[in-house]
């Protein structure tokens, strides 16, 4: 586990450093890439983490809307903004583990699918330690595009009706994103634009 250390780090009100994957398991973990998530009223720069990055991007949101706890908390208080424009996606949830390994069988179906995904524009996997603490990031186009993946495609939607009876998570959230300003190299959130391959 990291601490964050940056100017301002009382005004934070949360704060998660994390590794990060190309894909949804265990074997996808890129050691390379690294994220980190702040919630602050004022803008927060991480200036030791980006004098050693050889890339970054920086993505500035507002929430619209949050269900669950991470680590016990409640971290993303949503506004009464609409969404307009670009969304993000944010999961997270602890594995029970002896519920790990059905978990991760049974997201396979989702994670072979969700590249072709109309309006998705990135995603990647984020973790707190390599097995049993994981999330994903995913930006979209729009609000619409993020839920017609998340509510009609067959595979995700099998995987959310599954969630409350298989007990996979010890805890969990989900919580949506208006996406203010995405600044940087934008290579690095693995986007995708059209005849790109995400990297």
């Amino acid at each position: 586990m990291f601490r964050l250390a940056f100017p301002g780090a009382k005004r934070t009100k949360f704060s998660k450093f994390l590794g990060t994957a190309d894909g949804f398991g265990p074997a996808d973990a890129d050691l390379t890439r690294y994220a980190a998530i702040t919630v602050s009223d004022d803008p927060v720069h991480l200036p030791k983490w980006e004098k050693l990055a050889i890339s970054s991007a920086r993505v500035d949101i507002t929430p619209l809307s949050s269900r669950g706890t991470w680590s016990g908390r409640e971290p993303f208080l949503p506004t009464n903004r609409k969404s307009e424009g670009m969304v993000l996606a944010l999961t997270r949830a602890r594995l029970r583990p002896t519920r790990a390994r059905a978990f991760w069988k049974a997201i396979a179906p989702v994670a072979r699918e969700v590249d072709q995904a109309p309006g998705l524009l990135a995603h990647f996997g984020i973790g707190e330690a390599p097995i049993g603490f994981q999330g994903t990031i995913s930006l979209w186009r729009d609000a619409a595009d993020l839920a017609r993946f998340a509510y009609r495609q067959p595979e995700h939607r099998a995987v959310i009706a599954r969630t409350p009876t298989d007990g996979w998570y010890a805890e969990e959230l989900f919580a949506r994103f208006a996406v203010d300003e995405i600044t940087g190299d934008r290579g690095v959130l693995g986007w995708v634009e059209k005849g790109v391959t995400r990297r």
